[in-house]
């Protein structure tokens, strides 16, 4: 019996520990209307100008899915400055997310032989936008989940990293930054496209229905020993 008891715990929690839901989408139809809907957009390039991160252009690649132009880009026009620097943010919405949450997206670069660059980092910080204001800063922004990087002019690449190093539910922001040192021999132009993360953590109910589950089977094996 006690092996019964122990079965129907482990088959309970994994009910709700299984239940991964995607929690963001985006396919990029209209990038001026992200910041409508919660993301944010932070131009530190040296002497930035108003490009920032923008529509895709179709006439350079097409998105990955979509209309041709459903993608967002930025590129080496996020400076004014000829041998500049660019520290160009996109950030998500503020998601609740933990040790299970995984982003994915696609990534493509216009190549040339200008190394594109890009970091996806996290925010532990609720829904701060703070990245600092220089073009090395990364202000809440410390946690590094990964960097693509890339010269050349291929096609679309399906990339996803987790959130491993939270060990609790957190509510935090993620974040992807084009990152160039000196656009006089670097940077030219990226493209991201179907944003998506993902996590499995159970509403607030859901904790109350397990934890009364298992009290409930507690008190079976108590009356049944």
């Amino acid at each position: 019996m006690a092996h019964k008891h122990a079965l129907a715990v482990l088959a309970l929690s994994a009910a709700f520990a299984a239940q991964a839901q995607t929690v963001l989408s985006e396919g990029f139809d209209s990038v001026p209307a992200l910041t409508g809907s919660g993301w944010s957009i932070v131009n530190n390039s040296t002497a930035p100008v108003g490009t920032d991160w923008f529509q895709g252009n179709a006439g350079i690649f097409t998105a990955a899915s979509g209309a041709d132009n459903s993608y967002v880009a930025a590129n080496f026009v996020a400076t004014g400055s000829a041998t500049g620097a660019i520290s160009d943010w996109l950030i998500l919405p503020e998601l609740t997310l933990d040790s299970s949450s995984v982003l994915s997206f696609q990534v493509r670069t216009g190549g040339d032989g200008f190394l594109d660059k890009l970091e996806i980092r996290f925010s532990p910080n609720g829904g701060s936008a703070n990245v600092g204001t220089t073009t090395t800063s990364v202000g809440d922004f410390g946690m590094l989940l990964g960097t693509f990087s890339s010269d050349s002019g291929g096609g679309w690449i399906g990339l996803s990293y987790s959130l491993l190093g939270l060990d609790a539910p957190t509510n935090g922001r993620l974040a992807f930054r084009y990152v160039v040192d000196n656009v006089a021999t670097a940077g030219n132009y990226i493209g991201i496209d179907n944003v998506s993360v993902t996590a499995s953590i159970p509403e607030p109910a859901s904790y109350a229905l397990m934890g009364l589950g298992v009290a409930a089977l507690l008190l079976r094996r108590r009356l049944t020993a």
